[in-house]
């Protein structure tokens, strides 16, 4: 018989990254986000983020307000891969990075202001 254990909503954000979709909202909030300033990546949808190589420049971003994202769109994505986000040696959720990115900008941004 095998154990279940039941994971918490925390645990469980750390789990479900890695998609393309996930990647392709990176692109999108730190378009919206970095509107005009240096390292302000282009918008990209999944489709273009699994036929292109992005994550360096998206994780170039994400370094410009001080989060280091080891991104996994590409191949790996299809396998299983995961994005992983941290801030000062710390992991962090996709969403904790966000927040902090936009405390560091100074711009607080709703979903509806950069995913459209």
């Amino acid at each position: 018989m095998t154990a279940t254990k039941k994971l918490s909503d925390n645990s469980l954000n750390f789990v479900s990254g890695g998609t393309k979709a996930e990647t392709a909202d990176d692109s999108r909030f730190l378009n919206v986000l970095l509107y005009h300033r240096p390292h302000q990546c282009d918008r990209y949808g999944e489709y273009r983020v699994s036929c292109g190589d992005h994550d360096e420049e998206i994780s170039e971003a994400w370094a410009s307000v001080g989060i280091i994202a080891v991104l996994d769109s590409g191949n790996l994505a299809k396998q299983g891969g995961s994005n992983i986000y941290w801030l000062n040696g710390k992991q962090i959720t996709q969403e904790q990075a966000r927040q902090h990115a936009m405390d560091v900008v100074g711009v607080h941004l709703t979903r509806a202001q950069w995913d459209w």
